[in-house]
This record gives C-alpha cells, sequence and structure tokens, in this order.
C-alpha cells in the first residue's frame, strides 16, 4: 500500500526540491503540497470529515511554514489528527530543537540539506506507526478522531459594545440545539463571563497556561459544567495573572478544546493581548461587535487594521456584528460595512437594555426570556454562523432558565435589521 505524504512548504524553491525527493521514495505517494498553516488543517479536516483512512500518513512541515510557527501547527495537526504522522524538515538539527519538536508531537525530524536515506528512513518509521494508530483507532479506541469542533471568537471593538453578552448568547444556542460547547473567557484582566452567569469557581484559563500536554482529564478539571450544559472555561480571578497564558500557550489550550467540542466560543473582550490574537488567528470566524456610533465604528476600523497589520486576521475573514441597532440611527450596518472594510452579519441585534437590564443585574443572563427581541437576534446570529444543528431540536436543552426549549426557531424569526 503506498504512503500518502502531504507537504506542507511555503518556499516555492523548497516545494521542488522536496516533492522531487518524495517522489523518488519507494512505495511513496506524495499529493499536491499546501502552501501555508491554514491551507494544511483545512485539507487534513476536509479529509477527515469523509474518514480517518483519507487522511495520508505523513504530513512533512517545513521550519519557514506560516503565518503559525511550525512548531505550533505541528502541535495543533498532532491534536486534532493523532493518525497523522509529522516530519519536521530544519536546518537546525540540534538536540534542543529536536527534543521541543518531539514535545511538540513530531514523530520525526530531517536535516536540511535533504538526503535521500535519511528521509526515506524517516518516512518510512513515520508512516508505519501511523498505520499502527490507524490499526488502533479502528478497534474502537477512545480517541478523538473528528475533524476538530467550530471556533468562534468575539472580539469588541471598544469596551462596553456587548462582547461578552453576544459570545455567552451564541455558547447557549449553541448547547441548546444539542451541540457540545464551550465558552472560553479570554478577556484575561477583565474578564466577566462569572458574574455574568452566577458562577463562583476557583479553576481558571491559568490552570493550563504550563501544562504542556493537556489530558482529557486535565481539561474536565478545568471547566466548569454550567447549569444550561455549557462547559466554561473562566478567566482568572486575579486578572494580574492572566500575563502567564502566551500565545503559544491560548493555541494549544484552544487546539485541546476544538478536539473535544463541537463548538467553541471565546470572548477576547475589547483588549486584545498575546493570548486572545492567537485564538482570533485561529478562529473559523472571527467576530467584532460594534455599536452604531462614531467612537465604536472608529473602534472597530482601528482593530481590523491592526489586525491586518499584525497578520493575525485579514479584513474579509473579519465579520462586523452590529449590536443595539435601530432603524431610525444615522450609522446603518451598510455604512459600517463600507467604513470597515469587512462583511458585516445579516443579523444585527437591536437596542432594547430593557429587556436585559433584569437579568444583567441579577448575574444570570442565561435566563433571559426567549421574548426578547435581543435574545431572538442573537440566537439568529447563531444560526447564520452555522453553530446550531440544522434540524432544530426543540426540548433538547434541559438547563436554560425559561424554556428555552422553543428559542432556536430561526426560521419563523421576525426580520431584526436590514
Amino acid at each position: 500500500m503506498p504512503t500518502r505524504i502531504l507537504p506542507a512548504v511555503g518556499d516555492a524553491d523548497a516545494v521542488r526540491s522536496i516533492t522531487t525527493l518524495l517522489s523518488q521514495l519507494p512505495d511513496a505517494e506524495p499529493v499536491a503540497p499546501v502552501v501555508d498553516s491554514t491551507q494544511l488543517v483545512d485539507t487534513l479536516a476536509r479529509l477527515a470529515a469523509e474518514s480517518v483512512d483519507e487522511l495520508p500518513e505523513v504530513v512533512v512541515v517545513h521550519e519557514r511554514i506560516g503565518p503559525v510557527p511550525a512548531l505550533e501547527l505541528i502541535r495543533e495537526v498532532a491534536l486534532r489528527f493523532p493518525a497523522v504522522g509529522v516530519i519536521l524538515v530544519t536546518s537546525d538539527a540540534s538536540p534542543g530543537l529536536f527534543q521541543a519538536a518531539m514535545d511538540y508531537g513530531a514523530r520525526g525530524l530531517v536535516a536540511l540539506p535533504l538526503h535521500y536515506d535519511e528521509l526515506a528512513s524517516r518516512v518510512q518509521a513515520v508512516a508505519a506507526w501511523s498505520v499502527g494508530v490507524r490499526r488502533h483507532l479502528g478497534a474502537g479506541a477512545d480517541v478523538f478522531t473528528g475533524v476538530g469542533g467550530t471556533v468562534v471568537t468575539v472580539s469588541g471593538a471598544k469596551g462596553g459594545v456587548g462582547a461578552t453578552l453576544t459570545a455567552i448568547q451564541l455558547a447557549l444556542a449553541a448547547q441548546a440545539s444539542g451541540r457540545s460547547t464551550v465558552l472560553v473567557d479570554m478577556d484575561l484582566q477583565t474578564g466577566d463571563i462569572a458574574s455574568f452567569l452566577d458562577v463562583q469557581f476557583r479553576r481558571s484559563v491559568v490552570d493550563l497556561a504550563a501544562i504542556t500536554d493537556i489530558s482529557p482529564r486535565v481539561l474536565a478539571d478545568a471547566v466548569y459544567r454550567h447549569d444550561t450544559g455549557v462547559a466554561l472555561l473562566l478567566a482568572p480571578g486575579d486578572g494580574e495573572r492572566g500575563e502567564e497564558v502566551t500565545d503559544r500557550a491560548a493555541r494549544q489550550i484552544v487546539s485541546a478544546l476544538r478536539s473535544r467540542y463541537e463548538v467553541v466560543v471565546v470572548d477576547c473582550g475589547a483588549q486584545l493581548g498575546g493570548a486572545g490574537a492567537a485564538a482570533v488567528e485561529m478562529a473559523d470566524a472571527a467576530l467584532l461587535v460594534t455599536t452604531p456610533d462614531v467612537v465604536a465604528v472608529r473602534g472597530a476600523k482601528r482593530a481590523v487594521r491592526m489586525w491586518d497589520r499584525l497578520q493575525i486576521r485579514k479584513a474579509e475573514e473579519t465579520t462586523v456584528v452590529v449590536n443595539r441597532h435601530t432603524r431610525g440611527t444615522e450609522i446603518q450596518p451598510h455604512l459600517i460595512q463600507r467604513i470597515t472594510g469587512t462583511p458585516v452579519a445579516g443579523t444585527a441585534i437591536p437596542a432594547n437594555f430593557r429587556e436585559l437590564q433584569g437579568v444583567v443585574d441579577a448575574g444570570r443572563v442565561h435566563e433571559l426570556d426567549n421574548k426578547s427581541t435581543v435574545k431572538q437576534a442573537m440566537w439568529a446570529l447563531a444560526g447564520e454562523l452555522g453553530l446550531v444543528k440544522a434540524r432544530e431540536a426543540a426540548g433538547a436543552h434541559k438547563g436554560g432558565g425559561r424554556g428555552d426549549r422553543g428559542a432556536v426557531s430561526f426560521r419563523r424569526r421576525r426580520e431584526l435589521g436590514p
């Protein structure tokens, strides 16, 4: 049986040399190379959606792949696609890098310039390992083999625009439709998801920051299971500890969560640090919440431009959500779209704080009434993003307040904005 090998190489000259050498290996079947980390993960996810047997046995990652660094990319592949063996191709063959590559989940390391014998030996060994893992998975081992959950980040154009409330309601909608959902508070210094949901829990995202191998047991100890069924990974009670969550730790945490939950909603707050930036970069959908006023829209425009300059997220890959929308305001969604240069969500969230005041003051926003136009719009937004199951499961959610069983009714919703 031929060994399928997927090269992940960004440099054109390196692509030619690696693919040429791979094609000379015995029983090798090199597939079309991918040029960056996003394309690699998307390709593997598409193949895994069909079957784990469709995945290549070996992925060869070049050290200069981007935009995600090679070691971080290897960790994500190892977590999401455990049946795929990864080989790192690098000019640095020092023992230190070798150990780091192994710690991140690589199955082998090959030094540049490439030599046929060394590459053939590594590919053969990694392919044999991959075949063995797939036999193990086929025997019914309790190992995650899916394509990974959907990650949605919610950021604020500035403080107070409603990003946290939006993130909470998106998570509640996904959970209510029958999807396993985790809500992460990545607003590390000022996160208040715990306050909004009336939760006291001593564990936080910081407890996972220093762990190099996040097992299901470790993950279960760090998350809080809310009455609604949503799993919560909270911000630290002491804001200064947020500095312990580096961008590398955030990547590892998000990767571990998406391998265990169907939907991962991350509240990044309005101040984007390294951890939040890593989450936005990894997200399948990145939302930027703004209100239709000059200050907030200018903040949204600044954020979009900053993300683009820092190569975190392109403008066309960011979706702006308009909160507190009214038909009479001068700044309408189409104008915000033109100003920010981003797509704008089709669902605008209406301005009606009176509906929210009671549950916000009580710290129980999960009990927001189903008749609330704000809740209906936010849950419709979840439908627009594909976070809910296509077939609406009335009665699937038992833990939400005030009868959430009838809340996922997107087709029957009224139009809430243009």
